[in-house]
């Protein structure tokens, strides 16, 4: 463990920049006579404002080796579908771009077949100095890096480039949205200035790989031959080749790191001021459409909190003194900012503490609070007005055209409305004849069309349904205690006929 000891001397991971994010997951030692370094790139899949990027240029630059970037995409994960490959490929050809002559050897890998690229990682970790990968706690990432953490012999690190704050800056899950804005209160002048590399790339000074010279690599990349720039290129013969579901077709949203800063570009200029007042409002287009790229590691948080608080021109003498737990006036900047930094930093975050905190039980309805379990178990005979399959919910075959054209906008853009996703989950469990089914549908639903599925704000969302970071509510049928929504309150609040007569009615192409 001494070269551990060496480069935690250049950044200490109890004070420096990589404080508390850094988790060793394995015995295997540091090899500083291997070839080269290795960054196994799995959820931060960025070149910028990416903790991970730049623990391996650390280990690089400490041991004087190459640096080799291994970005692969399987087959085989829960969902694997056109829509969600294209969105990853996208980020693949942007990164293809941006690691070009840098002297970093970039292998983008995308599997053909199911189980074809079984045994990549630990082939390419058997000339590797030091394996960095990414520390994301939701979905099947946490198992797979788990099960490569047993069988590489060399030292894997995972890293957490999730938030503003370390995942496991704290010890326990939160219960509540103010206590844990508490939390970031209290820490976050401390961590604002420990920010990722904005783009580490630039002027990079580490040994160039020269493939002529690595024998061992070279059948490797034969073996598991590198995305090809077809691929890549959006070729669309080659991705309905591939093993996974082409009824979800291709969204059209792009996916990667370009699109995503021209995402956030239009949002500072076009969306935050007007934050507050329009973005419940269905027909607005005045929320960030950020998530995407947050789930797939396309765009950093750290980069969408730069960016706001540059035009902001804020520091952090302006937070407010001492941490009250209150959404209003701690930030110090617009009340659109202020706004949108409670849901990026702190709705998000909660998210990503319970996940870390709770990774066996955070997508388990014994996670619920108490009162919630009880309330709906309690309510769980009451008669139901309407009752809908899983099927008929994906197909948007309900009587409500308001949520009909929530599930059409879903299965049409791989999005959907910030506020119709509270209403969708809300009518899905009063249309549910148990909440737990009521649950597994929105899971479902949502895993599969989404792009922004199966992420840790996500569950929240779910959870937020049937309870949790909730409080009682005055007692109804089928809800009990849990808060309600109905169509008719939200058309009370905002216009939905603009959005109904654009999205209620089915395209063919998705009708069954």
């Amino acid at each position: 463990m001494k070269d551990a000891e060496k480069i935690d001397s250049l950044d200490d991971t109890t004070t420096g920049q990589f404080s508390r994010r850094v988790e060793i997951l394995n015995e295997g030692s540091v090899r500083a006579d291997a070839a080269y370094v290795l960054y196994w790139m799995i959820a931060t899949r960025r070149t910028r404002f990416n903790f991970a990027l730049d623990r391996a240029i650390a280990w690089a630059q400490r041991l004087k080796r190459p640096l080799v970037v291994f970005e692969p995409l399987r087959v085989d994960y829960p969902w694997a579908s056109d829509r969600l490959h294209r969105f990853v490929i996208d980020g693949l050809a942007d990164n293809a771009r941006e690691f070009e002559g840098t002297g970093i050897f970039y292998y983008p890998y995308v599997e053909p077949t199911k189980g074809a690229g079984k045994g990549s990682l630990q082939a390419l970790s058997e000339n590797a100095c030091v394996v960095v990968t990414d520390d994301f706690p939701a979905f099947f990432l946490p198992r797979t890096v788990k099960t490569a953490a047993e069988k590489l012999a060399v030292k894997l690190e995972s890293i957490d480039s999730n938030g503003l704050l370390p995942m496991r800056l704290s010890d326990h899950a939160f219960t509540a949205a103010f206590h844990f804005r508490r939390h970031v209160q209290k820490h976050l002048a401390d961590y604002v200035a420990r920010i990722p590399e904005a783009n580490p790339l630039a002027q990079l000074k580490i040994p160039r790989l020269e493939l002529a010279g690595h024998s061992d690599l070279q059948p490797i990349l034969s073996h598991w031959p590198p995305a090809s720039r077809e691929l890549l290129e959006e070729n669309s013969q080659l991705l309905s080749q591939l093993p996974i579901d082409h009824e979800v077709s291709v969204a059209p949203i792009r996916g990667g790191q370009i699109a995503a800063r021209a995402t956030l570009d239009n949002f500072l200029k076009h969306g935050l001021a007007a934050y507050v007042k329009l973005r419940n409002e269905p027909e607005a287009d005045a929320t960030s459409r950020l998530s995407p790229y947050l789930h797939f590691g396309h765009l950093a948080a750290h980069e969408i909190f730069r960016a706001i608080m540059q035009r902001e021109k804020w520091s952090v003498s302006s937070l407010a003194a001492r941490p009250n737990g209150i959404r209003e006036g701690w930030w110090g900047v617009s009340v659109g900012a202020e706004a949108f930094l409670d849901q990026l930093v702190v709705w998000r975050e909660l998210g990503f503490n319970m996940c870390a905190m709770q990774p066996d039980n955070y997508a388990k309805f014994h996670s619920l609070p108490e009162w919630a379990q009880q309330t709906l178990e309690v309510h769980e005979s009451d008669p139901r007005p309407h009752t809908y399959s899983r099927a008929q919910l994906e197909s948007a075959e309900t009587h409500d055209p308001l949520w009909n054209a929530a599930q059409n906008q879903l299965r049409q853009e791989g999005w959907f409305h910030n506020y119709m996703r509270m209403l969708w989950g809300k009518k899905i469990l009063e249309w549910s004849s148990q909440p737990r089914q009521a649950l597994g549908h929105m899971i479902a639903l949502m895993d599969r069309w989404s792009l922004d599925g199966r992420d840790p704000i996500s569950y929240s969302g779910y959870f937020w349904v049937l309870g949790r970071y909730d409080r009682p509510w005055p007692e109804r049928a089928v809800y009990g205690k849990v808060r309600s929504m109905t169509s008719e309150s939200a058309a009370r609040k905002f216009p939905t006929k603009k959005y109904i007569a654009r999205y209620g009615e089915q395209p063919a192409e998705f009708r069954k």
